[in-house]
């Protein structure tokens, strides 16, 4: 058994758009871009009648899977090592 060769047994997306979606507002949100953040919620709060279940779960599954990306420190501006 390898290290790396543990997966999770998740279902996977069946909404590829939400999954979509749901990356670029992690995406957003780390790089802390209001104005896309807002757009999608106020996007998502507008069709909130239509979406189901699995519509959710693939929102949820596209930011989990760019947050489990590790962000890039930031670099140290000034400071003498």
């Amino acid at each position: 058994m390898s290290f790396f060769g543990r997966k999770k047994n998740e279902p996977s997306a069946t909404n590829p758009e939400m999954v979509e979606l749901g990356r670029e507002f992690a995406i957003a949100r780390r790089h802390r871009d209001r104005k896309t953040v807002n757009r999608i919620t106020r996007q998502l709060g507008a069709d909130s009648a239509n979406l189901t279940d699995t519509d959710r779960s693939s929102f949820e599954a596209g930011q989990r899977s760019y947050d489990e990306v590790p962000a890039i420190p930031r670099p140290r501006r000034n400071r003498r090592r």
